[in-house]
């Protein structure tokens, strides 16, 4: 597993909405550096991706959830070492009973699989059915990891360029919001 400076010289057998985040990218003059890897299914399986981003480098949980009638999205962007419980996000955004979205609305707004949740998949979303949640505390490393929506390869990205550059173009501004670690829950 090795790091390389932006998008790979060859794009032969990666899918189109891989390269359309690298299009997306260059595009915005955003530098990344990217490391090609084994499907990534769970947080223990990034543990070797992230030695490899390196130290300073937020790896998240990219979460796809939505409330129980299933007419409101969430994106949600947490530090991967946190614990996820619904209620205390539920406080904060005013909706109550959320839960995992289905894989077909994973598919049918952001064009991502499961194991595959990014915020580059919100580029896919053009109706902005989607509402990007971020934990403030995902700000505060140098660096922010991401699948450029496919889970066999990782990016890393300057956090300031996520916010700078990135989000802004995606079109969905974020609402911050603040979840207890672990020794704050008990």
């Amino acid at each position: 597993m090795k790091l390389e400076n932006g998008r790979p010289e060859n794009t032969e057998g990666r899918l189109q909405k891989e390269i359309r985040v690298y299009d997306f990218l260059d595009k915005l003059g955003v530098e990344y550096q990217r490391v090609d890897h084994e499907a990534a299914m769970t947080m223990e399986a990034c543990e070797e991706i992230d030695r490899t981003l390196g130290d300073g480098t937020a790896i998240c949980k990219n979460l796809f959830l939505c409330n129980r009638q299933e007419t409101e999205f969430y994106l949600l962007l947490m530090p991967g070492d946190k614990p996820f419980k619904t209620k205390n996000l539920s406080a904060q955004i005013g909706s109550a009973r959320l839960s995992f979205a289905k894989p077909e609305y994973m598919e049918k707004y952001l064009d991502i699989t499961p194991g595959s949740v990014s915020v580059m998949g919100l580029m896919n979303d053009t109706e902005g059915k989607v509402q990007l949640l971020i934990d403030e505390d995902v700000m505060k490393d140098p660096y922010f990891g991401c699948h450029p929506c496919i889970n066999t390869s990782s990016l890393k990205i300057r956090t300031s360029d996520l916010i700078a550059k990135i989000i802004p173009a995606l079109k969905h501004a974020p609402k911050m919001v603040k979840l207890p670690g672990a020794e704050e829950q008990q």
